[in-house]
């Protein structure tokens, strides 16, 4: 299906259609780009979706509820957020660019007029966004492949409504966010991603579906809220071991945990308590193994 073009769309917007509604092409987002003077910079990672197809395979797999509200980082021109107003009940959108957030509302207004009250904008750092007008259930996002892990991270501990929701991020980082214990790519993002939810690979994006189009592929990772290990540990505690276990992976943990616990000694105490072979490494644990070595440590302490 051939996307309608900015000539096509003209001024006002999008030329009514028959079946699904339109969605911004290459040249519907190349015209909008140079309307307000932006040029896609490496420094906030954007690369904007280009393709109609795309956005529709991401909304398709984010599986989202009409009576839903999705949050959206860093929606840029707005590609994105047009399939997602199609699918959800709203969407609320946090961009840290001010230019491209002054011309979001006005391109929601062109494309989906109807949908003008279910659009709400945000104009800050997702990495400090706690406090949201509406509070979403799902997070369908484009995320900068220099923040993904973190910005997943903050966003799943700040808004415990978020049940379930797709990202798309470098593919090397997709596949360590759905890596399981004892794989080569399974790390630090991994087991910390885990704390809060279910992680899987849900597929590969192309480059050519991107404006600029960037070296590498992305990829899709979907995820379900579940909940925490049973633990009388706190998350920090647990974050802690888990950082320290990695930060020297390729030794015992008995090592590695070392100065984490104040001692090898200490650190073995804690491991056997909890279960745990002190000769083993990092990578073949699951969160719960480290939520139970964090709750031993916590128990000698106190």
């Amino acid at each position: 299906m051939t996307e309608p073009t900015a000539s096509a769309a003209g001024a006002a917007g999008p030329p009514p259609a028959a079946g699904p509604a339109p969605l911004m092409g290459a040249s519907d987002i190349r015209r909008l780009a140079e309307e307000i003077g932006v040029r896609p910079t490496k420094t906030l990672g954007q690369n904007f979706v280009i393709d109609g197809n795309t956005i529709r395979r991401i909304v398709a797999a984010a599986g989202i509820g009409p009576d839903e509200t999705v949050l959206e980082v860093g929606p840029g021109l707005g590609s994105l957020t047009l399939g997602l107003l199609d699918a959800a009940r709203s969407v609320v959108a946090v961009e840290i660019d001010p230019v491209l957030a002054a011309k979001l509302p006005d391109t929601v207004a062109r494309w989906r007029p109807d949908a003008v009250g279910d659009f709400h904008l945000v104009l800050a750092d997702a990495m400090k966004v706690t406090e949201l007008p509406v509070q979403p259930t799902a997070l369908v996002a484009n995320l900068p492949y220099n923040v993904a892990v973190p910005v997943v991270l903050h966003l799943l501990q700040h808004f415990p409504g978020l049940r379930h929701g797709l990202v798309m991020v470098q593919d090397e980082v997709a596949d360590r966010l759905a890596a399981g214990p004892g794989t080569k790519t399974y790390g630090v993002p991994s087991v910390k991603a885990a704390w809060y939810s279910g992680m899987r690979k849900a597929g590969v994006i192309g480059m050519n579906v991107f404006w600029p189009a960037p070296k590498i592929h992305s990829g899709l990772v979907a995820f379900t809220r579940r909940e925490p290990p049973a633990t009388t540990a706190s998350r920090e505690e647990v974050f802690a071991v888990i950082d320290a276990a990695f930060a020297q992976r390729r030794k015992t943990l008995r090592a590695a945990l070392a100065g984490w616990a104040g001692s090898a000694a200490e650190a073995e105490r804690c491991l056997r308590a909890a279960g745990v072979d002190p000769t083993a490494r990092g990578e073949v644990l699951d969160v719960a193994a480290f939520a139970r070595i964090a709750e031993a440590h916590a128990r000698s302490a106190s």
